[in-house]
């Protein structure tokens, strides 16, 4: 998730590129568009109308925690990763061998450029994200997980750079992301990725019932020293995917993009069933515990608090959230006023 006041939104600048490969920019960004063979080559159109083209289809692949961890489970390992947090405590990866990945950045913007480029990577892949639910980028502003235009110029030197949009619905995402699997090498119609899907519809299914007995659900991510960040589940797009398939997320109100705050003050104002807490570098319950007003709530006297976790947009790490989801929603009682 990202937070404007911690830097964390990132936006984007059309790059044209080259260094012993070209990255030619279109005008105007493209959704949607389906990478396609380019004559005695390689290439991919990302979301930002930015197409890549290589002499030889990319093997090694680098770029931001969030993507990659999805790359990864389509069976596209990655030579490199970076991201806002480490990556031996980001969810996305458990499971996962990272002995032969590089870790090139663990806190946000903060990436080791010549270990990067040791790693050499053929392409770099991030996400951006909009600035408004009308999915408006920022084209003044660096990619997600970069700290300036500055350092992504210098990313950009070592390998092309392909970003995809979150922005939407997840279910949208994720189908781009497979996109970008598949044009990376993998096989979207094989057996694991075909089982993976049936998982996800499975999941997807079965947290529709578990949403279907009413109880409400707030994502939060709190801070001693700003309060709660409630999100808005329209726009972020793994909750605007579960709001779809029948969750009922609180509206905390206001007419911003994402968030809404709340002073600790004003904490019990928002009550709801169960309680989600982001698990990047947000507080903890039991830290939150230490703010009087925290008890108050009523998800919380229930002990209907549980994580809400930052994953990949693929089949593999929604349906395993999802099936946690559901099996915690199906255990929640209507506990509100």
């Amino acid at each position: 998730m990202h937070r404007t006041s911690r830097r964390l939104l990132g936006g984007l600048l059309a790059l044209v590129v080259t260094v012993g490969v070209s990255a030619c920019g279109d005008d105007v960004a493209t959704e949607g568009t389906a990478p396609a063979a380019a004559v005695g080559g390689w290439q991919f159109t990302d979301d930002l109308g930015n197409t890549v083209e290589l002499d030889a289809a990319p093997e090694r692949v680098a770029g931001l925690n969030d993507v990659v961890s999805s790359l990864w489970n389509y069976g596209v390992e990655p030579v490199a990763t970076f991201g806002q947090t480490a990556t031996a405590d980001d969810v996305a990866f458990e499971g996962k061998d990272l002995s032969e990945v590089e870790i090139v950045g663990e806190s946000y913007g903060q990436i080791d450029l010549e270990q990067l480029a040791a790693a050499a990577p053929d392409v770099i892949v991030t996400s951006v994200y909009p600035t408004d639910r009308e999915g408006t980028i920022d084209q003044t502003q660096p990619f997600y997980g970069f700290e300036s235009l500055e350092q992504q110029e210098q990313v950009a030197e070592i390998a092309p750079i392909i970003a995809i949009a979150w922005k939407g619905s997840a279910a949208d995402v994720i189908d781009r992301t497979a996109e970008l699997a598949g044009a990376l090498g993998a096989d979207l119609e094989g057996g694991e990725v075909a089982r993976a899907r049936e998982e996800f519809e499975a999941a997807s299914a079965e947290l529709t019932e578990a949403a279907a007995g009413g109880v409400t659900v707030l994502p939060v991510a709190a801070y001693a020293d700003e309060g709660f960040y409630m999100a808005k589940a329209r726009d972020e797009p793994s909750l605007r995917m579960y709001a779809d398939l029948g969750v009922r997320f609180v509206d905390p109100g206001g007419e911003g993009y994402y968030w809404e705050t709340a002073s600790w003050e004003n904490v019990p104002q928002h009550p709801s069933d169960v309680l989600l807490y982001s698990l990047r570098g947000a507080m903890t319950p039991e830290e939150m515990a230490t703010q009087p007003t925290y008890g108050l709530l009523p998800a919380v006297q229930a002990g209907q608090v549980h994580p809400w976790k930052y994953i990949g947009m693929d089949y593999v790490a929604q349906a395993e959230y999802m099936e946690e989801l559901a099996g915690w929603l199906a255990d929640a009682e209507d506990v509100t006023p």
